[in-house]
């Protein structure tokens, strides 16, 4: 096993992990970055674009940004937190064009445009900057577990470097988790490193969820591709098999049409029919990546109908992940620290987010709050305590199982169970309180088992994680939902299809074992 140390160990290689690490390094503090893949490529921004939710300070449009998504969310969004955001956001953005020589576009009278990414191009420059800053990055060596010290506070990680094809470990003053969210190995762009890794190892520390019942994102995809960019769809009109207009059927508010027809076993067509010409050289300049499988198929989407479907995006396009507790994104477990779609996004979209805008943002100024208020943690326990301290390893299911260990290969078995339960859309998107209640009891039994009995060595360890931490997410979610007897934001039920004003809170989870709720008063 090799062994590393820093102040400040970063987990994830995406926007709010190198921000994260940007901020760290730039507040005096060591820093490494461990990423699963390789930083600068792997998750779900470096694998296409996003818009952010980039709004100048005048007091009009910064109101009008706020006010925009209240409602959407269910009213649990707090302003505070959302004017933060906007702040951190229209600074680290000027920040990119200015020092990471990010190259925006300018619009028609010569003023950029700053209120979308690349997300290749993004990331390369974000990879440049903090190996500028002197950050250590180890590529393709996903953490498998926290390691804590005596006290309980956490003081680094353990992992598996895939290309060494060694264990190692970094001791760390402070850990920021920026591992992304949970999709479920659905085959959405950009997702196969998002598991809900960070989510498993700071419950495992004694850190606690929220908004997990906002977890049921679903993005529309042409069948057999992965691109889920559904802002485009707005200007689609939807098909039956037969050719009939697919009535209520929309990219806003009519997925729930689409999902219903596809559960009778038929086809849905798509075309991109109302979008006029300009729209349509627009579109293909700001998300060339939306029209590769098209072109690749030989498919106009303008002017051919095409079968589309839709794929699982859970907690990476919906707002549930891990609980802050403080301005510097702190969690409840001291030296831990969360950032981007790890965390909760309730604090500025309450209960729905959607894909990029507010995602963006968030994991720019979250991940910018975490390293600058991780490296001060790390910086004030003094040069010697944070490498000197005994280390004790958090981790557990899928690493040291409570009974015999079972065969190599068991993550296969626990994955497929997991997405039985999670992926269908009469199970999750379209969710009834019978249907979830009985998704958690077989959830249950399968976290028993995964207990008793999952292991793996060398990289079937981080399989091993892997599938622990969606079954993990998977209980989580609909613990939370159970919870939440009534439709706010994008936690539909339709068992009570209606908002209940005596629910106007947040809903807390956590536990491993035993999965435990309640009710918290949003801010």
């Amino acid at each position: 096993m090799s062994d590393q140390q820093a102040d400040v160990l970063v987990v994830g290689g995406g926007p709010a992990a190198t921000w994260a690490a940007l901020k760290a390094a730039g507040a005096g503090a060591s820093v490494v970055l461990a990423d699963k893949g390789y930083c600068g490529t792997s998750g779900a921004t470096a694998a296409g674009g996003t818009g952010v939710w980039y709004v100048p300070p005048e007091p009009a449009a910064r109101e009008a940004a706020m006010a925009s998504r209240e409602g959407l969310g269910g009213y649990l969004a707090d302003r505070r937190w959302m004017a933060r955001v906007l702040d951190e956001t229209y600074e680290r953005i000027n920040e990119l064009a200015t020092d990471g020589r990010y190259p925006f576009p300018t619009g028609p009278d010569g003023q950029p445009l700053r209120n979308g990414l690349q997300g290749p191009e993004y990331m390369r420059r974000m990879r440049i900057r903090i190996r500028r800053a002197g950050v250590r990055v180890l590529d393709h060596s996903p953490v498998t577990e926290l390691l804590t010290d005596a006290d309980g506070a956490v003081a680094g990680a353990a992992g598996y470097r895939r290309q060494a094809r060694e264990h190692y470990r970094v001791r760390a003053g402070a850990v920021v988790l920026a591992t992304g969210g949970c999709a479920f190995l659905s085959g959405a762009l950009g997702t196969n490193t998002n598991t809900g890794d960070g989510a498993l190892f700071a419950a495992e520390a004694g850190a606690e969820l929220s908004g997990m019942e906002f977890s049921n994102a679903y993005g529309i995809a042409p069948e057999g591709t992965s691109v889920t960019k559904t802002a485009f769809y707005s200007f689609a009109t939807f098909y039956q098999e037969d050719g009939a207009v697919l009535e209520g059927a929309a990219s806003q508010g009519g997925r729930s049409v689409i999902a219903r027809e596809l559960l009778t076993g038929a086809r849905v067509y798509a075309r991109l029919d109302r979008a006029d010409e300009r729209t349509r050289a627009a579109m293909r300049l700001a998300q060339p990546n939306f029209f590769l499988p098209f072109d690749r198929l030989g498919i106009d989407p303008f002017t051919d109908r095409f079968s589309v479907t839709l794929l699982a995006e859970g907690t990476v396009r919906g707002t549930g992940g891990i609980r802050i507790t403080g301005d510097d994104c702190a969690t409840a477990v001291p030296g831990l620290y969360a950032a981007g779609d790890a965390a909760t996004r309730e604090e500025i979209c309450g209960g729905f987010t959607g894909g990029g805008s507010h995602n963006a943002a968030w994991a720019i100024s979250s991940g910018s709050w975490a390293g600058r208020g991780a490296a001060r943690y790390a910086l004030s326990l003094g040069s010697g305590r944070a490498a000197h301290r005994a280390l004790t390893p958090a981790g557990g299911a899928g690493l040291r199982p409570a009974g015999t260990a079972g065969p190599a290969g068991g993550h296969r078995d626990a994955v497929a169970l997991v997405q039985a339960e999670v992926l269908p859309y009469d199970k999750n998107y379209l969710r009834h309180g019978t249907v979830l209640a009985d998704s958690l009891r077989t959830l249950d039994g399968a976290w028993a088992e995964l207990r008793t009995s999952l292991y793996g060595e060398g990289a079937d360890r981080v399989r091993a994680r892997q599938a622990a931490a969606m079954t993990a997410h998977a209980r989580w979610m609909y613990a939370a939902a159970l919870a939440r007897t009534e439709s706010r934001g994008m936690a539909r039920r339709l068992d009570h299809p209606e908002q209940d004003p005596r629910l106007h809170h947040r809903i807390t989870v956590g536990g491993l074992d035993r999965v435990w709720s309640r009710a918290e008063v949003a801010a």
